[in-house]
């Protein structure tokens, strides 16, 4: 006999006698299949059924378990609700390691803990990311088995002497390879401000030593997991408000498009320096105090361009850069930030600076990053940040503010308390996003709405096949 044989499918409607269907069709004799579907109650008979269907084993109707229909039911339901809570997951608490958090280690202080009690702290905060200011060993031996991801800093009197290929793959192997084996760096940030400064010849050395970096980490086969970017000033940017408006300063355009390259090649993040502080500092009166400080409920501001409402302005700040870059093209790059903080005093033109204002934007900070929230313009692309800075540091240069930055004391006790003791948590109600609520409400929908089609067919349908 041939494998494919002839079967006839006959479509009975119920309350139309005598009105019926035949349907010849093809079938591979291997697949199993029905050849009577009645959408009536007539108890008609099976004319011909090569493998048994999986019936309920109480009313003998299809459900295609092989159990009840009531199981199935049950089960159906079961599968949708665990996809539901997918779309409500910011409204609980949940355990969150803190891979968008991290935090910037400063040594310009002549009081600071050991290294080894850095690491301790950090550890004990489940702080997982670091950003350095230099390649100092005993730091890096001190970070070893921690499982805390470093970034190292380059400081932009070294960048001239890492031009050469050689010399680079010198540095790399003589300062940081030895480290590598206990300790994670997984990037490198090479010189800082860079193209807001006045120096003409760091500006067009910059790419070149990040160049030989990258070749001397290929050469070790190191450039998958080790990074190289730089940090930015936002004042890169001559436009930023509207977020949609941002704009790269016309003057370094050449020079940052030669930069974007390397970035996009490579896969590195952009970085910038955000400091809603500085913008409030010098525009108090214009500028909300709640919205610099990231408060959730603030009024925030729309973009007339975009439509998107903006609560905070750190977020804005961010989507400028977003809309800087894609402007040029490279819109597919992450924007990362490199530093942001406040300080807790400052002197008397320093208007805002103050322990209650620092804690408040650290903790809100805290509270959104965890949250993994993108910005209203970039919703899917999580925005990780390093909070500056962990310590006060006694002999930085500047205004008071510059020494007044830290989380903590040199003695380790806390300036002010943000929510890091213990480790860090989160508290979902009031740190959600437009964005993130866009997102979730989809979710939601998409979830409602499976759950809705999975409750029709087994009270709707199932019930109706009879065989």
């Amino acid at each position: 006999m041939s494998e494919r044989r002839q079967s006839e499918i006959y479509f009975k409607f119920k309350g139309r006698e005598g009105e019926s269907m035949k349907i010849t069709s093809a079938t591979n004799s291997s697949i199993p299949f029905i050849s009577f579907i009645d959408f009536g109650c007539d108890s008609s008979t099976v004319t011909e059924t090569r493998v048994p269907p999986l019936r309920c084993i109480q009313c003998r109707r299809l459900t295609g378990f092989g159990i009840s229909c009531r199981m199935a039911m049950v089960f159906i339901v079961w599968v949708l609700m665990a996809f539901l809570s997918v779309g409500l997951e910011d409204s609980k608490a949940l355990a969150i390691t803190g891979s968008t958090v991290g935090i910037n280690y400063g040594q310009i202080a002549d009081n600071l803990p050991s290294p080894a009690k850095v690491a301790e702290l950090l550890k004990a905060l489940k702080i997982t990311k670091v950003k350095l200011y230099d390649w100092n060993p005993d730091i890096l031996k001190a970070f070893a088995n921690s499982d805390i991801e470093l970034v190292v800093g380059i400081g932009n009197g070294f960048v001239a002497g890492l031009m050469d290929t050689q010399a680079a793959l010198s540095w790399v192997t003589q300062n940081i390879q030895p480290y590598l084996s206990g300790t994670k760096v997984t990037g490198f940030s090479v010189g800082n401000e860079v193209y807001t400064g006045d120096d003409a010849a760091l500006k067009a050395n910059l790419v070149p030593a990040m160049r030989s970096i990258h070749t001397a980490l290929v050469s070790l086969g190191l450039d998958s997991a080790i990074k190289i970017s730089t940090a930015h000033s936002l004042s890169v940017l001559t436009s930023s408000y509207p977020p949609s408006a941002g704009a790269f300063d016309p003057a370094i355009m050449q020079l940052l498009r030669e930069h974007l390259d390397f970035l996009a090649v490579t896969g590195a993040p952009f970085w910038i320096n955000a400091y809603p502080f500085f913008a409030y500092k010098d525009n108090v009166g214009k500028i909300s105090l709640d919205y610099a400080l990231l408060k959730p409920n603030a009024a925030g501001t729309d973009d007339p361009n975009t439509h998107l409402h903006y609560d905070n302005m750190l977020y804005a700040m961010v989507d400028a850069v977003y809309s800087a870059l894609g402007a040029m093209g490279y819109g597919n790059l992450e924007v990362r930030i490199s530093e942001t903080g406040w300080p807790s005093k400052g002197d008397a033109d320093e208007i805002g600076a103050s322990i209650q204002n620092a804690a408040t934007y650290n903790r809100n900070l805290l509270q959104r990053l965890l949250k993994n929230q993108g910005t209203p313009m970039k919703p899917n692309f999580v925005l990780q940040a390093y909070i500056f800075a962990l310590f006060n540091e006694d002999q930085k240069n500047g205004p008071t503010s510059e020494r007044n930055y830290g989380l903590f004391k040199p003695d380790e006790t806390m300036v002010y308390n943000i929510g890091l003791e213990g480790g860090l948590t989160v508290e979902f109600s009031a740190y959600t996003s437009s964005a993130q609520r866009r997102y979730n409400g989809a979710a939601l929908s998409i979830a409602l709405s499976l759950l809705l089609s999975g409750l029709c067919t087994v009270y709707f349908v199932i019930p109706r096949l009879h065989f």
